[in-house]
């Protein structure tokens, strides 16, 4: 049977004390706050007193580390897909504000609404709705966890909402170790449930 509902749980705080937009880099891992706050994300899931038929996390180092307490709580090897990474931005591996200072960077900003600057809006909710509905296909009568990024997360908010998907990234509401739950009727997907378990996090390198 199908699953019965899908959690989008955002990683958790990250070491940076650079605090450079880390993006798809390798070799960022949770702080030890971060650690702290991806088994608080773990425990409101089993605090929903629901089944857990499956574990899924993006190949970046912070959400693999953000979906070992759920692999130990509900006894899950994660899986790793690569659709829910975060997505490509020419800015990684910068610190924004003084990036957003220089002249030769503004050409960069010239089509927010793709956004000119990385991966197109609708191409991270096709892959991330994409993912979402095989694992929802794939699972045997439980809920799906997949622990992936605030940018994927939000956009896939937006797509299920019916909204624009051109956004300021400051107003995401998508914490560090937040759980977006949603339901699939029909072939409609639904937002059922936003929960921030660990949300006093310091968010420095978010994409």
């Amino acid at each position: 049977m199908p699953a019965k509902r899908l959690h989008l749980v955002r990683h958790g705080e990250v070491h940076n004390p650079a605090r450079v937009l880390y993006g798809r880099l390798p070799d960022y891992h949770l702080s030890t706050a971060g650690r702290r706050m991806a088994q608080a994300a773990a425990d409101h899931v089993a605090s929903l007193d629901r089944p857990v038929a499956a574990l899924y996390s993006s190949p970046l180092e912070r959400a693999q580390e953000s979906s070992e307490p759920f692999a130990e709580r509900f006894d899950l090897v994660p899986e790793i897909d690569i659709r829910i990474i975060e997505p490509t931005n020419v800015f990684e591996g910068t610190r924004m504000r003084r990036s957003l200072m220089n002249p030769l960077n503004w050409w960069h900003l010239r089509q927010p609404s793709l956004p000119s600057w990385g991966e197109p809006y609708t191409s991270i909710a096709e892959r991330m709705l994409s993912a979402m509905g095989e694992a929802w296909q794939a699972a045997d009568d439980g809920d799906v966890v997949m622990v992936s990024h605030q940018a994927p997360i939000w956009i896939t908010h937006l797509r299920v909402a019916g909204l624009p998907l051109r956004h300021d990234p400051r107003t995401r509401r998508c914490a560090l170790s937040s759980v977006t739950s949603f339901e699939l009727v029909g072939d409609v997907w639904r937002e059922v449930a936003y929960a921030e378990p660990a949300a006093s996090g310091i968010d420095l390198g978010a994409v």
